[in-house]
């Protein structure tokens, strides 16, 4: 029973916060982007694998992440002198223009694809991980009410490097410790497998 009264409210504190922000321009945020350019690509596809692809985020957390970034919430040295002086409209339309954006097919390398599957579909019971899709949906496109954000086609460098930082603690600014006590509980092979069935998920 503890366990359902909690999950009701983690997803009504998420969906208070996923309302809180408002719609932003698309057109205006493709005229602010270049800045995003460099490191996330022109459409929001980055061609470095240590920095995340943003196409087809849902904008309700993009912005979330540009808050925390922005007010220390979430440490991120490369991104929060970037977006310092940036507003919540330029946040609002940045996300409107990245939501639009196709994400890209990348392929999954084959070696761990199926342990990657099995931990992505069905967690590990014996260890207590929880499956990704019970948050981020069976094709990996996430819960926009919920603002759990899409994972699918993500760099698996960039989703290894993440999970890494909520287990460690380096990065906790996810609703009530979610993912750092999902992530506690994995293996760096576990991790590795799922960040690479991630990446080639559609």
């Amino acid at each position: 029973m503890s366990k359902i009264i909690f999950s009701v409210f983690a997803l009504s504190s998420l969906l208070f916060a996923g309302a809180a922000h408002s719609a932003g321009d698309p057109e205006a945020g493709k005229q602010k982007s270049p800045i995003c350019a460099a490191c996330h690509g022109e459409d929001g596809n980055s061609l470095v694998p240590i920095w995340p692809s943003i196409a087809g985020q849902h904008a309700a957390y993009f912005v979330k992440q540009m808050l925390d970034i922005q007010t220390g919430e979430r440490k991120n040295d490369q991104m929060t002198p970037i977006i310092a002086s940036m507003t919540n409209q330029d946040f609002d339309d940045l996300a409107a223009f990245y939501a639009g954006q196709e994400v890209k097919p990348k392929e999954a390398a084959p070696e761990n694809i199926e342990s990657g599957e099995q931990i992505y579909r069905a967690g590990n019971s014996a260890t207590g991980v929880a499956a990704c899709m019970a948050c981020h949906g069976p094709g990996g496109t996430g819960n926009p009410p919920a603002m759990f954000p899409a994972l699918r086609g993500q760099h698996s460098q960039y989703t290894v490097a993440t999970l890494k930082a909520y287990r460690s603690g380096d990065r906790s600014n996810d609703q009530n410790a979610v993912m750092r006590t999902i992530s506690a509980k994995m293996t760096d092979t576990e991790i590795d497998a799922v960040a690479n069935y991630i990446m080639g998920l559609y």
